[in-house]
């Protein structure tokens, strides 16, 4: 099983960057699933149903969430109904939603998984024990499970990847919008990368403009952060191969485009 996972997608220039170049991606790395994580989508803070449906449109199979998974007020009226996006499953019992869904894959399944890191941001149910808990129920219909942990700390990302190794089949990081070069094949076999990057502005801070980053440290004072509407671009992701007998990863491969990585099909 091939998968091709593509970092935090942010506002505009992130959505552009996925319906210029998913197919061009679908073309090279032949995936049977492509995941994308859409919670920055809507203008960098949240999604809405219409985004929801273009990606589907667009070609993406699942969408996975974050932190800023209720930042627009309409996903209350679709998600329960969004059978194809998942938002971190360590939100306490009976919020909208579902942590973990199971995908056809050529008459596979391939449990997706989100999750929410406790450590710099808002404190929600235990990741580590929640993982416990689902990976327990996705291996009694699947050997092939896939995690986005949505966390700020590297030092928490990496204690989930070693916690989950040889249970899962991925394990991969989003949230801090920059992409680190540490992708591997954990000793038992499941594949991680601490973050995959975003997708978005390239000319920016995390996505967001550089003068009023900037305006921020240098007064202290609130300022309003916008999101580029113009400019450079950068996708970042990473291609998964998933043995089809062991459900564990035989390959990760980090996939960097910008105007610094041109992308050579």
């Amino acid at each position: 099983m091939k998968i091709l996972f593509i970092g935090d997608i942010v506002g505009k220039p992130g959505r552009e960057m996925i319906k210029e170049n998913i197919e061009i991606l679908k073309t090279k790395f032949q995936p049977d699933v492509t995941i994308v994580n859409g919670e920055n989508a809507a203008h960098g803070k949240g999604i809405t149903q219409k985004i929801y449906k273009n990606l589907l449109e667009w070609g993406v199979d699942v969408i996975t969430l974050g932190n800023h998974t209720w930042d627009k007020k309409e996903v209350f009226e679709f998600i329960d109904e969004a059978d194809h996006m998942v938002r971190p499953a360590n939100f306490p019992p009976d919020t909208p939603g579902k942590g973990m869904l199971f995908h056809e894959v050529k008459g596979r399944k391939l449990a997706v998984i989100n999750l929410q890191g406790r450590t710099f941001l808002p404190p929600l149910d235990d990741p580590f024990r929640k993982a416990e808990t689902l990976i327990e129920e996705a291996q009694k219909k699947t050997p092939y499970i896939f995690i986005d942990f949505h966390a700020e700390a590297t030092s928490e990302k990496q204690a989930m990847g070693w916690f989950v190794d040889g249970r899962v089949s991925a394990m991969v990081g989003t949230h801090t919008h920059v992409q680190t070069s540490d992708e591997r094949i954990l000793p038992k076999g499941t594949a991680y990368i601490t973050d995959v990057g975003m997708t978005g502005p390239y000319d920016s801070v995390l996505g967001v403009e550089t003068g009023a980053v900037i305006r921020k440290f240098l007064t202290g004072m609130p300022v309003r952060f916008e999101i580029p509407e113009q400019g450079r671009t950068i996708l970042s992701a990473v291609f998964i191969h998933i043995n089809e007998t062991s459900g564990l990863a035989d390959h990760i491969q980090r996939i960097l485009i910008n105007d610094d990585h041109p992308f050579f099909q």
